[in-house]
């Protein structure tokens, strides 16, 4: 059944109580349990909290201004209370601040998350740029006055970004960045790797720590891969078989890769991801084509297709072990 406003906007407003909470220096840890509690009642909850703690992260990156100087009011109106004066201030101060945020490039007049499950999902974002996400994917959207903003938390999209040459777009993954003004592009982000497919058009892809206008320019085929702490992104061309974006049809496509290579591709539709046990196991190679949403199967069926057995490891992994050869 779906949410009634009323009971969307209590779920709002617990979310914004307890991401306050949470940032308390006195917070306590039955507290921290209660919310645990709190957020695995409804799917909805770890969504409208995601959400909120995006604009706290966006609120932290504000100046801070000079403390104010004390007021003293007068003592004849004992009944006017306290958090009665701190909503007049904030119906005047609230809106200069956002105005002034938003004229300095510091807040967003606009913000947008979206999350993927169990299915692919297409969505439009504020400026009309068009997004396919993968599976449980999540990004989150915010347009400044200088520039679009897509922060990939995990997952994959593929983006059709409708052209602003004045109003760059920016997505932001790992430590890395990619900038465009219109183009057709694909991000895949698996922990801290990520990897870049450009379809038409050009892109930017830069280290996060980087100059914002500066960064390795990718053309149409190309893709740029980093991971955590690479300063540089490795640039490839992608050939006429390559299956990067095999995903949008609902398709893994492994093309005799390398287990270590291949592990990442596999592990981004899975809860708990597949190890290597030894090294010879990183150099067994596996092909195929496989159903994204049937992952499981794919592991299940490995030993009867390649040289190994399978474990699990202490926390609770599927662990990959080679088989010796037979002398």
């Amino acid at each position: 059944m779906p949410a009634t406003p009323e009971h969307s906007d209590a779920i709002t407003e617990a979310a914004a109580q307890w991401c306050m909470r949470l940032h308390a220096e006195d917070c306590s840890a039955q507290e921290r349990a209660q919310f645990e509690q709190w957020l695995g009642e409804d799917p909805l909850h770890a969504q409208e909290y995601a959400a909120m703690a995006e604009i706290w992260t966006l609120s932290d990156q504000l100046p801070r201004p000079a403390p104010a100087p004390r007021v003293h009011l007068p003592q004849r109106r004992p009944a006017l209370r306290s958090w009665a004066v701190a909503a007049a201030i904030s119906a005047v101060a609230l809106p200069l601040a956002a105005y002034t945020g938003w004229s300095a490039g510091w807040l967003p007049d606009a913000y947008q998350h979206e999350t993927s499950q169990g299915a692919l999902r297409h969505v439009v974002l504020g400026d009309g740029t068009r997004v396919e996400l993968n599976l449980d994917s999540e990004l989150s959207y915010t347009n400044f006055k200088d520039h679009r903003q897509v922060r990939l938390s995990r997952g994959e999209a593929f983006f059709e970004v409708t052209h602003d040459a004045q109003h760059p777009f920016v997505v932001k993954a790992a430590e890395g960045r990619i900038k465009v003004t219109g183009t057709r592009f694909n991000v895949w982000k698996y922990q801290d790797q990520v990897r870049v497919t450009l379809v038409e058009g050009s892109v930017l892809v830069s280290s996060i720590n980087a100059d914002p206008d500066g960064g390795f320019r990718l053309g149409p085929g190309m893709q740029a891969r980093y991971k955590a702490g690479d300063y540089e992104p490795q640039l490839s061309q992608t050939y006429a078989g390559d299956n990067s974006l095999a995903w949008r049809d609902g398709k893994l496509i492994l093309d005799n890769l390398p287990l270590a290579d291949a592990l990442p591709l596999i592990n981004r539709y899975l809860e708990k991801p597949l190890v290597l046990g030894d090294d010879h196991s990183a150099h067994i190679r596996i092909g195929g084509m496989y159903d994204t949403t049937r992952i499981r199967n794919l592991v299940a069926s490995l030993p009867k297709v390649l040289p190994i057995y399978l474990t699990q490891n202490n926390e609770g992994n599927t662990v990959l072990n080679s088989i010796p050869a037979q002398p």
